[in-house]
């Protein structure tokens, strides 16, 4: 069974649970100012996992796409990408433990294929010091499930990551860990904040027999062990508990929130420790090795990082994002740049994406209808961007023709490599080129740099990365209505062509990307804000209800946003004087908003437009204030 069908049979075995299928969540979260990508299949679902109701219900499944920027440095091993789908299943008090280990353990065995001998799981050993017990409950379902396939399942007690070093398998199939197994938005128990709910979660490993322990992670081997033996591919997260003031209570509507990567499954499927030889990976490989004349197994390092960062770009381009020096398009242009640098080793120097990105469309096409309708616009942009990096590489090479005396430093590599892009490799060809002096120490200083910028990363990444429900303060929910009143608005001013195409709001401002082909004049501007400001003046009533999405767009004429798909049921704001007058401002969306529009008039403040400019071709970008 390939990626593609697992993941739809996938679907159609929780459908026959009584599961209602929802569409993937857009990969830049543009209503979500704390993140800069969609990096796991919860997250889109956070609010409805905090007691928000679901317009689907309470059984939901689907399979999202994610980027996790933060993981691009460890692409080239044999299972990291930065792009991934997610199969997801939840219950928003619904069903618990009892459903969920049976149903995802039948769904690899059974339908999957799977053999359960290679199947491994992990349980949280609780926290006595916060009265949370050991998860025997889960524990014992696995048990039962593998003697149902003639398994005695040992238990293990690991308890800390790097105590797995030291005791090892020891034979077990079930092993407790203690906070690697808890999950909370904050970390561990003692971290979890007043009002948060947290519990035990269970993870299912595959074992590749055929991969054999290296002692550098350490002594022994265990199921969390980084050594490749052991590939995560599943989570049973179950959101039991909430934190009190008085330590942590039961929640009355218990949750199961659960995500197993598909191209994992994918690979334990087909049994090969190495993930790009599954069916979503391995074309693009063969494309590489076609139009380099080389093999996979001389070059897998460059290979695997081209077919992971362009399966991440592509989807971007697909969800509107374009190749910037700014948040999301940066990540995006860091990814195709270094794609593009891996390109070099292998030879290829010219129509790189006009080649590979046909290819990436052709395997999700079917499931992914957008992937079809944006094919010839994500090429051109892709294309693109290949060109310019192409001068940028030119300009590279200027720049070394003008170093100093001391020749080309570890310190001269990184500001190429960091500034200009340049791949290092070709900085000290180049140099050698020129016979410039190359310092006999500049990889460890380059080394060296790119450790602190990592470690600088990684501290900026538990902040942006995080996830979470950021971003619904009283400031927040005052531009995120002014956002609405200013997209009608635009589109009074401008015309109907105007459709959202982004935005960013923070405590300070809103920023929003609108698509409109020519600069907006400063006339134009005047009308939108006093348009804006009248509205407010009116203190139009914000409510919502909900309508079957065809309904909603089709026949009543809500907005929405470019790119943004949605299920059946879809959730409308509208913002209206008088219920016998037609509403000013009727859009889909999910909020948070304020409840009267005067709310965005106290102290005296006005709403004014201090920015307007191109965010790409085609593309407007205008930031706004209360002030």
């Amino acid at each position: 069974m390939n990626a593609q069908d697992i993941r739809n049979k996938y679907i159609e075995y929780f459908k026959t649970q009584k599961h209602a299928v929802i569409p993937r969540a857009l990969m830049v979260p543009y209503n979500e100012p704390s993140v800069l990508f969609t990096g796991s299949g919860m997250q889109p679902l956070i609010p409805y996992l905090l007691g928000e109701k679901h317009p689907a219900g309470t059984r939901l499944v689907d399979s999202q796409t994610c980027l996790r920027a933060q993981d691009i440095d460890e692409v080239g091993d044999n299972r990291h990408t930065t792009f991934f789908e997610m199969l997801g299943n939840w219950s928003l008090g619904d069903y618990f433990k009892a459903e969920q280990i049976p149903w995802f353990f039948n769904f690899l065995v059974d339908v999957v294929g799977i053999d359960p001998k290679k199947l491994y799981v992990t349980c949280c050993s609780g926290f006595a010091e916060h009265n949370v017990p050991k998860d025997t409950q889960s524990g014992e379902i696995w048990k039962d499930l593998f003697a149902s396939k003639g398994i005695d399942a040992k238990d293990v007690e690991i308890g800390s990551e790097e105590n797995g070093y030291k005791v090892g398998d020891q034979g077990g199939r079930i092993f407790y860990y203690d906070e690697k197994n808890w999950w909370s938005r904050n970390g561990a128990p003692k971290d979890v904040k007043i009002g948060e709910p947290c519990g035990p979660d269970s993870e299912v490993f595959y074992l590749f027999d055929n991969v054999q322990h290296d002692t550098k992670w350490g002594e022994f081997c265990h199921p969390n062990c980084d050594c490749g033996r052991y590939m995560e591919i599943g989570n049973n997260v179950f959101m039991e508990y909430i934190r009190t003031k008085n330590g942590f209570e039961k929640l009355p509507a218990q949750n199961v929130d659960f995500g197993a990567g598909l191209e994992r499954i994918a690979a334990a499927a087909i049994d090969s420790s190495d993930m790009f030889k599954i069916s979503l990976l391995w074309p693009i490989i063969e494309k590489l090795q076609k139009l380099s004349g080389k093999t996979y197994e001389q070059h897998t390092e460059s290979m695997r990082v081209i077919s992971d960062h362009l399966r991440a770009a592509t989807f971007l381009a697909i969800d509107g994002v374009v190749p910037s020096n700014k948040e999301q398009g940066y990540v995006m242009r860091r990814l195709m740049r270094r794609a593009i640098r891996f390109a070099f080793e292998l030879g290829i120097e010219q129509n790189f994406m006009q080649e590979l990105v046909p290819v990436i469309a052709d395997l999700y096409q079917s499931d992914y209808p957008e992937v079809a309708e944006n094919r010839n616009k994500v090429i051109d942009v892709l294309a693109n961007e290949e060109k310019i990096f192409r001068q940028t590489l030119r300009k590279g090479i200027i720049q070394l023709s003008k170093l100093s005396e001391d020749g080309l430093t570890g310190q001269e590599v990184f500001v190429l490599y960091d500034t200009y892009g340049f791949p290092l490799e070709l900085s000290v060809e180049e140099a050698y080129k020129q016979e410039i002096k190359v310092s006999d120490t500049w990889r460890e200083e380059f080394d060296l740099l790119m450790k602190q910028q990592r470690e600088r990363s990684q501290t900026a990444a538990k902040g942006i990365f995080k996830g979470g429900l950021g971003g619904h303060t009283d400031q927040h929910k005052k531009y995120h209505t002014a956002t609405h009143l200013m997209y009608q608005a635009l589109r009074d001013v401008l015309g109907d062509h105007v459709v959202q195409n982004g935005s960013n709001i923070t405590e300070e401002r809103l920023r929003f990307d609108f698509t409109h082909s020519q600069k907006v004049t400063p006339e134009q501007v005047k009308q939108v804000e006093d348009i804006v400001n009248e509205q407010i003046s009116k203190d139009l009533k914000v409510s919502f209800a909900e309508y079957p999405t065809k309904v909603a767009r089709e026949e009543m004429g809500a907005l929405g946003q470019f790119g943004d798909r949605y299920g059946d049921v879809v959730k409308v704001y509208k913002m209206i004087a008088d219920e016998s007058n037609k509403p000013f401002s009727f859009e889909i969306c999910g909020g948070p908003h304020v409840d009267h529009t005067l709310q965005l008039f106290e102290n005296g403040k006005k709403f004014k437009i201090i920015k307007e400019e191109a965010s790409s071709a085609g593309i407007r970008r205008i930031k706004a204030v209360l002030a």
